[in-house]
């Protein structure tokens, strides 16, 4: 069971996992997206539905990242690379078994080059509770590497 008080300001890695995982959207990755976007702050607010002060909030560093914002701005940026591109499926990458593959909702809506993007992906063989949780076990994904690249390269 969940409680506000599991909220965790940047993606780490669910317990006993092990591992780290960078936090995935900071002031400087949002600002290197804007770019390869060719958006100025103020096309970005009105593409992202937000104020031009929260952009440049988001780009200094002074505020928070809302997990809506960077999921739409990483869909974006993943558009723009890859456009009408069929890309290989999550399920295919990872080779889940058929089992797990058939329950999942990537599978489901056949949505596998975008499984970071939609919550309740049986990832890790459960879905997870929070954006944070999730994004951790994505950046450690053969399948989201693709993504990885995209937002750690200028």
């Amino acid at each position: 069971m969940r409680s506000g008080s599991n909220r965790s300001s940047s993606a780490e890695p669910p317990d006993g996992c092990g591992c780290k995982a960078p936090k995935v959207m900071d002031h400087v990755v949002f600002a290197r997206c804007r770019v390869k976007l060719g958006k100025t702050q103020k096309d970005l607010a009105h593409l992202l539905g937000t104020s031009l002060k929260s952009i440049h909030g988001y780009e200094q560093g002074w505020r928070k990242i809302p997990a809506h914002i960077q999921r739409q701005l990483m869909f974006l940026v993943m558009k723009k690379q890859f456009g009408r591109r069929k890309l290989k499926p999550c399920w295919e990458i990872n080779r889940c078994p058929a089992k797990l593959r058939n329950n999942c909702p990537a599978k489901e809506f056949k949505a596998g080059e975008l499984c970071w993007f939609i919550s309740g992906t049986l990832c890790d063989c459960h879905p997870h509770d929070s954006w944070e949780e999730k994004i951790a076990v994505c950046y450690r994904c053969k399948a989201f590497a693709r993504m990885r690249e995209l937002l750690d390269s200028d």
